[in-house]
């Protein structure tokens, strides 16, 4: 029942802030907008549409209000007028009584916020779906003063996130169940996997934590920094941080003004995003204006400020490999690796023909080389990609739902960033660098260092392990061991005679240069 209340509830806040309406009006169809005179008869819809988008997702809770972040970075794909209200939702969301954050933090450190911090400005600087944010100044145990940010947790979100998270799932088992199509889209599976992100973003330790692994990961980049975590003060419901200095990313007149090389700003962009994904398989996966900003001080600037952690992606070593060599290919327009890659993954039926799978991939992608991004929308890149996964049969893979949000996040900052941004020839070099680190010498060397205690341990043990074999084991596994080591032996005889002939032949011709010279001497 609380699942169909909570539907009902959906409706009547759509039907409300006329989002009905909204859609209809959206299409061509003359009978379409007719129809949406006729179901907009009585209700008071004067307000302009994006800001009764941006209000209906607001009343609607955390999960509705992300999925507007997501779509407020996507101004190739909506009307300006829509982009600019859901940008809104990136870090303006109305915030919640400054009173119940402060009885949040009390209640947290267990004594009075006069006492946690020296000073604490209860207006909020920021709010966003599931917290906001205020400026305080914090004494350290060695006296020094800093200046901070607290962040508290919205109140009562876990039962809006479960609730919202169980008719997910129920709508999730019905088109899990409606055809094998269906299924092959893993519905459950990627619910579940966003449960567990969302889950795990309400859990404010758990954010400090992948702050501090991702500011350990970029410290030798130096293209962006990260908040430093102060851990004595660190709570599930709030979190005390570094204060970072900065101007949102989405004021771009602010920051060309202040001299900011726009240009530069974009690419670097990318070299981070690929930086995390293939280098260290963990990134940050809510990477919209709201939590990126860029430093004006002179011993940083034009540094990104990365903020907001709790959504990170993280990938396998199998999965880093698989989309590495996938892009590496694809950058090469080596259409048939990229099949080859697809079968080999498991991500196609085995039975998939190479050479169709090949044509298929290149009709897709071919179109968008040599382009600057303002002429491609990877939207319409994926979506053509999607129909193709259909005809193949590809599994949907819900560990990289993160990562194709990420990087949707990624193309649409870019497009605002610098349009004439060639998104391929930008990432292609750190791409091939870092396949070459893969499969290069320097891998071998890290590889064989990481083994070599295991190896120095095993090597005293082998002959012991050979002879406790040879005495246990049945006599027909004894035999075939034994004709493996008599065939060893032959073949390293062979070798023998080689390597020595070849010496030879190479000591004879060298004695021959040397008789030819006696002699013209």
């Amino acid at each position: 029942m609380r699942r169909f209340y909570r539907g009902v509830f959906i409706v009547l806040v759509a039907l409300r802030y006329g989002l009905d309406e909204l859609v209809l009006t959206s299409f061509q169809k003359p009978w379409l907008r007719v129809l949406a005179r006729i179901v907009s008869v009585g209700r008071k819809l004067d307000a302009p549409r994006g800001q009764r988008l941006r209000e209906a997702l607001e009343s609607l809770g955390p999960i509705f209000v992300k999925f507007g972040q997501v779509l407020s970075t996507r101004r190739d794909l909506l009307p300006a007028d829509i982009a600019d209200e859901l940008a809104w939702l990136q870090d303006r969301v109305p915030p919640f009584d400054s009173r119940i954050a402060i009885a949040t933090i009390e209640r947290a450190f267990r004594r009075p916020v006069g006492e946690v911090f020296v000073d604490f400005d209860p207006t909020p600087v920021a709010s966003a779906s599931i917290a906001q944010v205020h400026f305080a100044t914090l004494r350290e145990p060695g006296g020094a003063i800093r200046e901070v940010a607290v962040k508290v947790l919205r109140p009562g979100m876990r039962n809006v996130i479960d609730k919202d998270l169980e008719l997910m799932a129920m709508v999730a088992a019905w088109v899990g169940n409606l055809s094998s199509d269906a299924k092959r889209l893993k519905p459950r599976e990627v619910v579940a996997e966003f449960d567990k992100y969302l889950h795990d973003e309400l859990d404010l330790v758990r954010e400090a934590a992948n702050a501090a692994q991702l500011r350990r990961n970029m410290t030798q980049l130096d293209l962006v920094m990260i908040p430093e975590m102060f851990w004595d003060f660190c709570h599930p419901e709030v979190i005390v941080m570094e204060r970072m200095k900065g101007v949102p990313i989405a004021q771009l007149d602010r920051l060309r003004t202040a001299g900011v090389d726009i240009p530069k700003l974009a690419r670097d962009g990318v070299t981070i995003f690929f930086t995390q994904v293939f280098r260290d398989g963990f990134f940050h996966a809510d990477m919209h204006p709201g939590n990126i900003q860029v430093s004006l001080e002179p011993a940083t600037f034009g540094r990104y400020i990365s903020l907001d952690f709790g959504i990170v992606g993280t990938l396998t070593e199998s999965d880093k490999e698989y989309l590495a060599q996938n892009f590496a290919a694809f950058f090469r327009r080596d259409y048939k690796r990229v099949a080859e890659l697809h079968l080999e993954s498991g991500w196609v039926p085995g039975g998939t023909r190479i050479d169709e799978l090949e044509a298929a991939i290149r009709t897709v992608c071919e179109p968008y080389f040599d382009r600057p991004l303002k002429e491609i929308s990877l939207g319409m890149v994926l979506m053509r990609l999607f129909q193709t996964s259909r005809r193949f049969h590809v599994e949907i893979q819900p560990q990289l739902v993160l990562l194709q949000k990420t990087l949707l996040n990624i193309e649409g900052l870019g497009r605002q960033l610098d349009p004439e941004l060639d998104l391929w020839h930008t990432a292609r070099p750190f791409l091939e660098k870092w396949m070459s680190d893969q499969i290069g010498p320097r891998k071998l060397l890290e590889q064989l260092r990481a083994e070599a205690p295991r190896y120095a341990k095993l090597l005293p043990q082998l002959p012991r392990l050979m002879h406790d074999f040879l005495e246990n084991r049945p006599a027909d596994h004894r035999r075939e061991l034994l004709e493996l080591l008599a065939a060893q032996k032959r073949t390293n005889r062979l070798l023998q005679a080689i390597i020595y002939g070849g010496i030879g032949f190479v000591l004879g011709l060298l004695a021959m240069q040397v008789l030819v010279r006696v002699r013209l001497f």
